[in-house]
């Protein structure tokens, strides 16, 4: 594609999100550089476990253990964050955005928690922070209050926020399927992790609730 410029990123977490992801970037290539006039590559994936078969193959020069190869590479423009959790999460994300990187990511755990620091070093470091797949990133319920919806003051907010959640109950209730075969089900299908933990206990919705009510409400709210 000559005459475009190089846009490079660098993926942390590369679990069913992140294959997803890479999955989707290859696959809508030619339409997304078409939309942002570009070239879109992924340089460098890092995870600590590349013994792990995966459905999606990448190049071995792509692959690392270290965090430090993604940040410390000046030709990788954006970071996309989708490892979760709250640490080394937070870490790392503070941490390329004081290297200059945009930042996308998934994780709500780590944006519920520690949401006026992370906004707060984007705005420091002059780079965006993107996290639209962190709730509902189908929707998308993001950009719609930040954007479509930033005249009007809401009153409320309900429905569905937990996937996994939503796929149990329906299995339950339509197929008549026991708790136990629904999550087994939706572990199968990647919707639920081997620990479900996070999802069944509320745990997951608790935190897409502490970003919602900052976007909808300017409220800051406890996990």
């Amino acid at each position: 594609m000559p005459g475009k410029s190089l846009v490079q990123v660098g993926l942390i977490g590369f679990g069913n999100i992140g294959q997803g992801v890479v999955k989707i970037l290859e696959k809508n290539r030619g339409l997304i550089e078409g939309k942002i006039g570009a070239q879109l590559k992924i340089k460098r994936i890092c995870d600590l476990d590349w013994d792990r078969e995966r459905e999606v193959k990448v190049p071995d020069e792509m692959k690392t253990t270290k965090f430090s190869d993604l940040v410390n590479d000046p030709e990788i423009d954006i970071i996309i964050e989708l490892m979760g959790g709250y640490e080394p999460a937070r870490t790392f994300l503070l941490e390329a955005m004081k290297k200059g990187k945009h930042i996308v990511t998934a994780n709500k755990a780590v944006l519920s928690k520690h949401w006026d620091e992370l906004m707060e070093t984007a705005r420091q470091n002059k780079v965006d922070i993107y996290f639209e797949a962190a709730v509902g990133g189908g929707i998308p319920v993001i950009q719609a209050i930040n954007d479509g919806l930033a005249a009007n003051n809401i009153t409320s907010l309900y429905g569905i926020v937990n996937g996994t959640t939503n796929f149990i109950l329906q299995k339950m209730t339509e197929e008549k399927k026991s708790y136990k075969e629904a999550i087994v089900m939706a572990q199968k299908k990647g919707l639920a992790e081997a620990d479900p933990t996070l999802d069944v206990n509320g745990t997951d919705a608790a935190h897409k609730l502490c970003i919602l009510a900052r976007l909808a409400f300017s409220k800051k709210v406890d996990l």
